[in-house]
């Protein structure tokens, strides 16, 4: 075994171990849990980087290129395996670099502690665990992880609401899991195997009772994954999580929980399924855009009401995921690759618009929409960071929010569905409402308008469940947090330019699910 072959595993056992160091040092030492951390985070996108050049690198079939750990040596199918390939190592790369880039923001702007950083790296450890797993049922296993990590994070908030919504987002998240462990385990009864390329090539074969036993499976794991990518109905537990969270978690959960759900996703219907199963099933493909239509009318319509910013990025989500998972259902190659350019774009500009909401939060002390009025004048740095960030989300060029949008209206167009093209165009409209009203209040709005909108400024020092101390307002914006959201705001208008970059990386994994059928 090539030492290339064992990073996959790697990267995600060495999080998942580490998380018990920050705790274990912690009895002895306050503050060493930042420390090992950051150490940790930078090794870990250092080797999805190199992992990268070598999966980039390969030339041939998605699967030729990917660089497959067996653990124990053992053999598929009855091993377990870890692949990292083009689009696994593209969603890695998002995950170990936001990772580092919200962990720079929590340095000054919290939650700190030793507790903290332990469910940081478990967080971390699952999310790489679920990115890369080969197999359906450690899929489900990286799932509890994912939320054991997240139900810590969100509940070490301020106030009792944190608790609420971490207990919220637990019942919610175990009912998903369950029912996706349902699924696979009729997808097992069905075919007797677990992993993935062993089901790729069994689930076309099947006939009679354990075709019916597929599709069984088949409706619990996209109602499983519908409640962790938080499609509506079934979205509630998101809004409570994300507005509650601390303001150094949200942008972590907001960005990488449920984009690598919704990768997962994906990765189940196009590799474990197929676009053939899905278009022989009836009605399959007409359900997966529905739910994703109407999540995304739903979600831009509710994100229009919300007064406060956090709640209404957060139905902003709601409704980028719909689209997301619309796209998944026209069975176009050119919409599949608008779909997966537009959970990067997306998983990128929420974190820099999150991380946005926390630096104002602490600087300026404004958490409503009112309360940004003057926001341009008073801080025109991270103000003019955030507005860039809101344009790209509308889908203005050039800026990834463009160029993920733009894909999945030609694949629609070439799928003949009306109805996601008026979609996409309603969403855009709604999504235009709620960032202008927001651009309103910050470069138009007086700003003696702001003053009875603000937080009192005495909130220093207040305890919080993790055993750090809240960020002092006013006080400690420093520099280095500014730098994060400006590079991510640029990053999201350079790759406004990566259309062709995003296509020929994506080409061997978009070729492998074979989306040359009629839907």
């Amino acid at each position: 075994m090539s030492s290339v072959e064992l990073l996959p595993a790697l990267l995600v056992v060495v999080p998942i171990l580490l998380a018990t160091v920050p705790i274990a040092l912690g009895l002895r030492y306050d503050r060493t849990g930042w420390s090992v951390t950051l150490a940790t985070t930078v090794g870990l996108f250092a080797g999805t980087v190199y992992l990268a050049t070598v999966v980039y690198g390969g030339s041939g079939t998605n699967q030729e290129v990917a660089v497959i750990h067996e653990l124990g040596g053992f053999t598929a199918p009855m091993g377990i395996e870890l692949v990292a390939d083009t689009l696994s190592t593209m969603i890695a790369l998002l995950v170990t670099g936001t990772a580092l880039g919200v962990l720079a923001f929590t340095r000054v702007g919290g939650p700190r502690g030793n507790t903290f950083y332990s469910g940081y790296l478990l967080l971390v450890g699952g999310l790489l665990g679920l990115t890369m797993t080969g197999d359906v049922f450690n899929m489900f296993v990286f799932l509890e992880i994912v939320g054991l990590g997240s139900y810590a994070l969100i509940s070490s908030g301020r106030g009792p609401e944190a608790a609420v919504a971490a207990l919220k987002y637990l019942i919610i998240g175990t009912v998903g899991a369950s029912i996706y462990l349902i699924g696979v385990g009729f997808l097992f009864m069905a075919t007797g195997s677990l992993n993935m390329l062993d089901l790729a090539a069994t689930v076309p074969t099947l006939e009679g009772q354990n075709l019916q036993l597929a599709r069984a499976a088949f409706a619990f794991i996209f109602v499983g994954f519908a409640i962790k990518v938080a499609q509506w109905p079934l979205h509630s537990w998101q809004p409570d999580a994300y507005q509650h969270a601390p303001d150094g978690v949200t942008p972590l959960i907001a960005a990488l929980v449920s984009t690598v759900s919704a990768y997962a996703l994906a990765r189940l219907l196009f590799t474990v399924f197929g676009a053939e199963f899905i278009a022989s099933t009836p009605y399959a493909s007409e359900i997966i855009v529905t739910v994703g239509a109407v999540s995304v009318v739903a979600g831009s319509t509710l994100a229009v009401i919300q007064t406060d910013v956090k709640r209404m990025l957060a139905y902003s989500s709601v409704s980028q995921f719909g689209l997301i998972v619309a796209a998944y259902g026209l069975l176009t190659e050119t919409a599949l690759v608008g779909a997966l350019i537009h959970l990067i774009g997306h998983g990128l500009m929420k974190a820099g618009l999150f991380i946005a909401v926390g630096i104002i939060a602490i600087g300026y002390g404004a958490r409503t929409v009112d309360a940004y009025a003057g926001l341009a004048g008073e801080r025109p740095f991270v103000a003019g960071s955030m507005a860039v960030l809101l344009i790209a989300l509308v889908g203005i060029p050039p800026s990834i929010g463009f160029i993920g949008k733009w894909y999945i209206a030609v694949g629609a167009i070439e799928a003949q569905s009306w109805l996601v093209a008026g979609v996409i165009f309603l969403s855009t409209m709604l999504t235009l409402a709620y960032v202008a009203r927001l651009l309103e209040r910050m470069y138009f709005t007086p700003a003696s308008a702001l003053e009875a909108g603000h937080e009192d400024t005495a909130t220093v020092g207040h305890a919080v469940t993790d055993g750090g101390t809240a960020t002092v307002r006013g006080t400690r914006v420093t520099i280095g947090m500014l730098a994060i959201v400006i590079f991510v705001a640029a990053l999201a208008v350079f790759l406004g330019f990566a259309g062709d970059a995003f296509f020929a990386l994506l080409e061997p994994f978009v070729e492998s699910a074979d989306l040359e059928v009629s839907p």
